[in-house]
């Protein structure tokens, strides 16, 4: 986003008829969706082989390989999809103490989500509430509270 040379070759690239069209995403995504549909080839070829035979013991391996291959690329996926999170959360917290290093090759974000802290102010007369939104950022090997930048 930030390269302006490189949104616009992307753009004419994207709208050349050779491309049908498509965006580079779906692009990167086909690899996997042809992954998937060679694992329910495979499934219907092991469906209609001979139980025992020589072929249903290629098609097995052929499957359990594909199998493998699969839980890799989501495995990866997943750690991508963390590890542009936790950069994304670095740029956008600012630690008012000490640096904490938010990226990590081990940590990766487990929850988050906005919460309302409640401050009971006791020196007037009347009970008096107020109330602030602070964000919750569960890790895998800590916890991180922030507010939003006044």
């Amino acid at each position: 986003n930030g390269n302006a040379g490189f949104q616009q070759v992307l753009e004419r690239l994207e709208s050349d008829p050779v491309c049908q069209r498509l965006s580079l995403k779906s692009f990167l995504i086909l690899p996997f969706q042809r992954i998937t549909r060679l694992k329910l080839l495979l499934q219907n070829i092991l469906k209609r082989t001979r139980p025992g035979s020589e072929e249903e013991v290629q098609a097995t391996q052929a499957y359990d390989a594909l199998e493998k291959l699969i839980k890799d690329c989501n495995e990866n996926v997943q750690r991508m999809k963390s590890t542009e999170e936790l950069i994304y959360l670095s740029q956008k917290i600012e630690f008012e103490c000490k640096i904490f290093p938010l990226i990590s090759q081990s940590r990766r974000l487990v929850k988050r989500g906005e919460l309302t802290a409640l401050d009971f102010n006791n020196l007037s007369p009347k009970w008096k509430v107020t109330s602030r939104p602070i964000y919750l950022h569960l890790f895998n090997d800590c916890l991180l509270l922030s507010r939003p930048k006044e």
